[in-house]
């Protein structure tokens, strides 16, 4: 298993990919598997999002400065779909708003991982080495094992509360 940063994160990303494209095929009436599905996005996302704030980004933010206002509007979007997380996770999948909602989360986050991948990505690939992407990497695998799996859990109420009172 690698421990290249970049890599980490794409496999992340391709696995919440998966389960929003999972989401979307789903019956409109399958409210078990919708259910179930969005609480796997919502974990995936809740980890995902934990390792890149406390690990990537500051790491990022020191080591390539050119990618502060990327870094920075990262930050952002992790606090949206953290805010969209923890409304799902205590939402009844019979809410009229449960598929809107994934619906928008799934774009945001949609977005987001395309311009990681798309832009910046490749920038930090091309200002760091190899060893200094596998030592990010493992710190984010550390992070991982201990990271929250849900938005209630308190590093990942901790992390909500940095984005607002940064």
């Amino acid at each position: 298993m690698s421990t290249d940063a970049i890599v980490l994160l794409k496999e992340d990303h391709k696995e919440v990919r998966r389960l929003f494209r999972a989401f979307e095929a789903a019956d409109e009436n399958a409210k078990e598997v919708k259910s179930d599905l969005v609480s796997r996005i919502v974990e995936a996302l809740t980890v995902h999002t934990f390792i890149e704030n406390e690990v990537m980004y500051p790491a990022i933010r020191e080591l390539v400065p050119a990618l502060e206002q990327d870094i920075l509007e990262s930050f952002e979007e992790h606090h949206v779909a953290d805010l969209l997380c923890a409304e799902l996770d205590a939402m009844d999948p019979d809410d009229e708003r449960f598929d809107a909602k994934t619906t928008v989360l799934v774009e945001a986050v949609g977005h987001h991982i395309q311009e990681e991948e798309d832009d910046w990505f490749p920038q930090v690939r091309d200002a760091l080495g190899r060893r200094e992407l596998q030592e990010i990497g493992a710190r984010m695998l550390e992070a991982r094992a201990t990271a929250p799996r849900r938005p209630r859990q308190p590093g990942s109420l901790k992390k909500a509360a940095d984005a607002i009172f940064r």
